[in-house]
């Protein structure tokens, strides 16, 4: 009897690292197509295509697996010679997004969620990160938003349209499903 309440234990824990595993994984994955985009695509003063990821990793592995691709990814950036505006830009809006779906599951208020975490919250934070890491003053704490807003908006749209695709096709819901089994 003892033997069978351990092997239900380990078979309930052994889901769990399974689903760990895989967002681990996936998240894993984002982060190093970020990190590819932004390095060989690159806009100057713009980061879509870590927007782009952003909103994947909101939807399919939620806020925090989301915050910690594009910490990742921000970080590999930053070993590249990239400022800490590669991390503060990009953490907010998976966070905020990846909340908004959870408790939405819409598509176009999780961009809401990933525009108004970089444009606003992210630019925010840079800043006086900015300034206290780089000696930079740019005058007034709002000079940011400007910067972050359109590339998130362009990033998001983009994944909104991967999205809306994989929807359409009913890949989303069986990546989802895959993801929490």
């Amino acid at each position: 009897m003892m033997n069978q309440g351990r092997t239900q234990k380990h078979a309930a824990a052994g889901i769990q690292t399974g689903i760990s595993t895989k967002k681990m994984v996936l998240t894993a994955m984002l982060a190093c197509l970020a990190y590819v985009l932004n390095t060989f695509v690159y806009f100057p003063a713009m980061a879509p295509f870590q927007h782009f990821v952003d909103m994947l990793a909101a939807v399919l592995v939620g806020p925090w697996y989301g915050f910690l691709a594009a910490l990742i990814c921000g970080m590999l950036r930053m070993l590249s010679g990239r400022t800490i505006q590669a991390v503060a830009g990009a953490v907010f809006g998976p966070i905020l997004g990846g909340l908004i779906y959870r408790k939405t599951k819409s598509i176009w208020l999780t961009l809401v969620g990933e525009v108004v975490g970089t444009g606003f919250f992210g630019a925010m934070v840079s800043y006086p990160l900015m300034k206290i890491f780089y000696g930079l003053d740019a005058q007034s704490p709002f000079y940011y938003i400007p910067f972050y807003t359109p590339a998130a908006v362009v990033g998001g749209a983009m994944g909104v349209c991967v999205l809306l695709i994989l929807n359409r096709t009913g890949l989303l819901a069986r990546m989802q499903h895959e993801l929490s089994e």
